[in-house]
């Protein structure tokens, strides 16, 4: 079986082999991107969105689950939030070879995650190790990574949007396992159902 068309990689590709845990993500950024990509929603081709704020670029690849979306099923698992950030579920993969080129597919298994509000919505970083990989694959939990290593995500995270002057906007409110990771993903996938049932 094959398309003989580019699918749209977040409407067009399937969430995944085995989720929710096992899942796609669709590569935005890697860390050697001093520039934050995300795709264009319309049109499925990756785009430039802004210059990183700070000197600091992710620690691992970035990108999200398609066929996922963050509205008020997400919302209701981050307590605070006043809904979801209204985009698919971002995701973390963490390799152990580099990786140095975006706008590509893989599958990860989803091991845990940081809750985030940002500007008041929730913005969820699912932290996830890819598939066979020869050093992470057989990571199952978050707390089995380094502490310094998702020191370092909650860290960019909380600092890649500031401006000096400006008040802060993203609130880290905890890191969770992957049986909430799992349930965060089927949330989002349930929410996009429901804002994008099939065929619309």
């Amino acid at each position: 079986m094959f398309t003989p068309w580019r699918p749209h990689p977040w409407h067009g590709l399937p969430v995944g082999p085995n989720p929710p845990l096992t899942v796609h993500a669709y590569i935005e950024i890697t860390p050697f991107d001093v520039i934050k990509y995300e795709v264009d929603k319309p049109s499925g081709y990756l785009k430039v969105d802004r210059p990183q704020q700070t000197s600091s670029s992710p620690p691992t690849l970035y990108g999200f689950i398609p066929q996922t979306f963050c509205a008020e099923q997400v919302a209701a698992l981050c307590p605070g939030a006043t809904g979801g950030d209204g985009d698919p579920l971002d995701i973390c993969v963490i390799s152990e070879r580099p990786i140095d080129r975006a706008d590509i597919l893989l599958v990860a298994r989803a091991v845990g995650g940081l809750q985030i509000i940002d500007e008041g919505e929730a913005d969820d970083k699912v932290v996830a190790v890819l598939s066979k990989d020869p050093v992470w694959g057989e990571v199952k939990e978050l707390d089995e990574l380094p502490l310094a290593l998702v020191d370092r995500l909650a860290h960019y995270f909380e600092t890649y949007k500031q401006i000096s002057g400006q008040p802060d906007v993203i609130t880290i409110q905890e890191r969770y396992g992957a049986e909430h990771a799992g349930r965060l993903i089927e949330a989002a996938q349930r929410d996009y159902l429901s804002h994008y049932p099939k065929g619309s």
